[in-house]
């Protein structure tokens, strides 16, 4: 295993470097623009409910737990239970078994597994909003296809509903993508809440949990969409990821 894990790595910093001599993917022309000041979101309490409890993972594997947090806490106050102190990571662990998803996140993982495959997060999402009673109209996992000529469909449906959020807060969107297709970073799979939508330029912003990205970013579509499609290197899938996707919570 541990020998996986170093031909990983190495494979993971050669396309990392190769990006960064030859100044493509993320260190190309259209590299992603950081929002350093928070925007004014008076309209949209679900999407200003992100932004405030947007929190960061408490390690490289954890991106999963600050996204289901950071998700769960914007719905309770959106339904008017939020604790007096919002949730903590810790708490959501805590109170959710699915999925060992508290094994998956200690230092070994669970069966040698750490951090949430698409279908996985699914699971732990789905068993976090039972948890705590949130009112809902449905959990969607979406896979990216497999089929090229399925592509088109798969990206026409996540603008609709990339353009619902941003009028009415109408449904949540946790991302799972190639983090290093965004941003100067490794090409590992990488989970985070969408936090809007620009309904005249196409472009996403992420509120991304990992550490190294202090303020949230914006992309253009494409960008978005070819990362959550991203079908991950080979050497993930004996770790169970496949393919990017997204998880669609449907609040109304």
């Amino acid at each position: 295993m541990k020998i996986i894990f170093l031909v990983m790595r190495s494979v993971l910093y050669v396309r990392y470097f190769f990006h960064r001599l030859t100044a493509s993917g993320a260190f190309g022309r259209h590299q992603a623009r950081f929002e350093t000041i928070t925007p004014d979101i008076q309209d949209n309490p679900v999407k200003a409910g992100l932004y405030r409890h947007h929190v960061k993972q408490f390690h490289e594997s954890s991106c999963s737990v600050a996204s289901v947090a950071c998700v769960v806490n914007t719905l309770l106050e959106n339904q008017g239970r939020l604790p007096a102190e919002p949730l903590t990571q810790q708490d959501l662990l805590n109170r959710v078994s699915a999925a060992h998803w508290k094994e998956r996140m200690g230092p070994d993982g669970y069966q040698g597994r750490r951090g949430l495959p698409l279908p996985v997060l699914g699971q732990v999402v789905a068993a976090s909003v039972d948890a705590f009673n949130i009112s809902h109209q449905g959990i969607d996992v979406v896979p990216a296809p497999r089929a090229s000529d399925k592509t088109a469909g798969f990206c026409r449906t996540l603008r609709r509903r990339l353009a619902q959020f941003e009028r009415t807060g109408g449904g949540i969107i946790i991302a799972h993508f190639d983090q290093g297709s965004l941003v100067q970073d490794l090409n590992i799979p990488h989970i985070s809440p969408v936090g809007g939508f620009d309904l005249d330029t196409g472009e996403v912003t992420i509120l991304d949990v990992d550490t190294s990205q202090i303020y949230p970013y914006t992309v253009s579509f494409n960008r978005f969409c070819r990362a959550v499609s991203t079908h991950y290197l080979h050497l993930f899938h004996l770790f169970g990821y496949g393919r990017g996707g997204y998880i669609y919570i449907r609040t109304k």
